[in-house]
């Protein structure tokens, strides 16, 4: 393509880490010359659309989180997941997707492609991803809004008491180290994956285990909210503030797994996204059932968020088998998390403050499933992936469930000693939580000098514009004697 004087001299001009020798990503198409295949098209298509969804999970976990929240904490969210989408988008097209995905096979850190530049040709250059001819640059799409969902989970178990810096420094980190080398390790054509042969179809340890460990580092440091534990050491319900809400984003994540599993058959021409697809929705439908059950059988109340977390839980435990399982596998291991999802809150909530049950849903869930896989993949399917070996019930052999079990503890270590270690510096230099003062108040009004919902926590007289104050209907003070009358009174915030 020509270029004209004019948009050279600005491309001249951008930053330094910019001006790297050699041709740029769109060369891809200019060195494949006219007349590439239609599935280049049809696959990137599909990888492009895949991606949206998994993007459209950055509205469900908002949606979760604020649900979660009280009222005076609802606004933060918002800025929390703007802020890390766009970090996690410039580190990950930086440094991240290079790390992750580039140089040979086998590899401990990846050494091509970055700024997706100077890559030559790509099927070389990414080769664990050289079955499918999407371009790269709409695989590197799905890939960075992956990246974006497992650090999203980070934050869960720090809600409303953490520095609004801190998601900016960690996210720095996270996004441009921590989660291009361990996921890499898992299903970028790591060491895990072709060395050792752990199998992780869409990452329940290589985006959700990676999250929650982070999250579990965090929480180690930051500590419980105000009042969560009494001065005899039990737990205490701090309720969210918006139950409809949390079951919004609950079913906009669910909605988003369908790009999230599908999506990562990287292409739709062979038909397998359709598969994938089938085992997603029968495990996460088997995940509510089970987690309703189990509440009900442990408290004697259908409890709202056990549904909701028993979807997410069973969605993240099929992660990593949804395209080695057959359907009916799909629904025991589904089951299972949502057994796994209220067991695992109540314990944790004992003596950890995870305001949103993320340890549990996406660190318990995500062991669980990826662990799965050495128990019921198929062998068809092993072979069809070319990663690992059949399961338990099919070979008779501990081989894949080994394997499995070593790229957990593996990639637990490493990400939770990075975590810790970072977190801690940043303890000791700017500082993990906001005062107690500043967190009564809320973070909306603490963090950003404004509220999620003014209305509810801004005095009357300086609601400019806002109308009357809300009303409710209460009983009236009634003579002894007197009929019950109703009548309405002004309450105000």
């Amino acid at each position: 393509m020509r270029r004209s004087s004019t948009v050279r001299a600005a491309v001249l001009g951008l930053a330094a880490l910019l001006l790297l020798p050699g041709a740029a990503l769109a060369d891809t198409f200019d060195a494949a010359g006219k007349g590439l295949p239609d599935s280049v098209g049809i696959n990137s298509l599909w990888v492009i659309v895949a991606g949206c969804f998994v993007m459209f999970m950055q509205a469900g976990f908002a949606f979760l989180e604020i649900g979660f929240s009280r009222g005076k904490n609802a606004g933060t969210v918002v800025a929390k997941i703007l802020t890390n989408f766009s970090i996690a988008a410039i580190l990950y097209w930086a440094v991240g997707f290079a790390f992750a995905f580039g140089g040979a096979t086998g590899h401990i850190i990846g050494d091509t492609g970055f700024f997706l530049r100077d890559f030559g040709d790509p099927q070389k250059a990414f080769p664990i991803m050289g079955l499918s001819d999407a371009t790269i640059e709409s695989k590197w799409f799905f890939q960075f809004v992956f990246c974006a969902v497992s650090l999203a989970i980070v934050w869960g178990t720090t809600l409303e008491r953490i520095k609004f810096g801190v998601y900016v420094i960690y996210a720095v980190i996270f996004s441009a180290l921590i989660y291009p080398i361990a996921s890499g390790w898992v299903f970028g054509g790591g060491w895990l994956q072709v060395n050792v042969g752990m199998q992780d179809f869409a990452g329940s340890t290589a985006v959700h285990l990676i999250g929650a460990t982070g999250a579990l580092a965090a929480l180690l440091l930051l500590g419980p909210r105000r009042g969560k534990y009494g001065p005899d050491g039990k737990a205490r319900a701090i309720p969210g503030h918006n139950m409809p809400l949390f079951g919004l984003g609950v079913l906009i994540l669910w909605l988003g797994w369908f790009g999230f599993n599908p999506g990562s058959t990287l292409g739709a021409l062979d038909g397998r996204f359709t598969e994938v697809l089938l085992v997603t929705q029968m495990a996460a439908s088997a995940g509510v059932l089970g987690a309703l059950l189990t509440a009900r059988l442990k408290t004697g109340q259908i409890d709202i968020g056990m549904a909701g977390n028993g979807a997410i839980g069973a969605l993240v435990a099929i992660t990593a088998p949804s395209g080695y399982v057959a359907p009916w596998a799909g629904v025991v291991i589904g089951f299972i998390a949502g057994i796994i999802v209220p067991l695992g809150v109540y314990a944790i909530d004992r003596k950890l403050d995870d305001p949103v049950g993320a340890l549990t849903a996406h660190g318990l869930c995500g062991v669980w499933g990826t662990l799965s896989c050495g128990l019921f993949t198929l062998p068809s399917l092993a072979a069809y992936n070319a990663v690992g070996k059949p399961g338990l019930f099919y070979s008779g052999s501990f081989h894949q469930l080994g394997a499995q079990a070593l790229g957990v503890v593996t990639v637990f270590a490493f990400v939770f000693a990075a975590s810790y270690g970072t977190f801690w510096a940043i303890k000791k230099t700017y500082g993990l939580r906001v005062s107690a003062d500043e967190e009564d108040a809320g973070l909306d009004i603490s963090e950003h000098g404004m509220y999620g919902y003014p209305e509810q926590f801004i005095p009357i007289p300086e609601l400019v514009g806002y109308g009357a104050a809300p009303h409710v209907a209460t009983p009236a003070p009634q003579p002894a004697g007197a009929a019950a009358v109703s009548t309405t009174q002004e309450v105000t915030a």
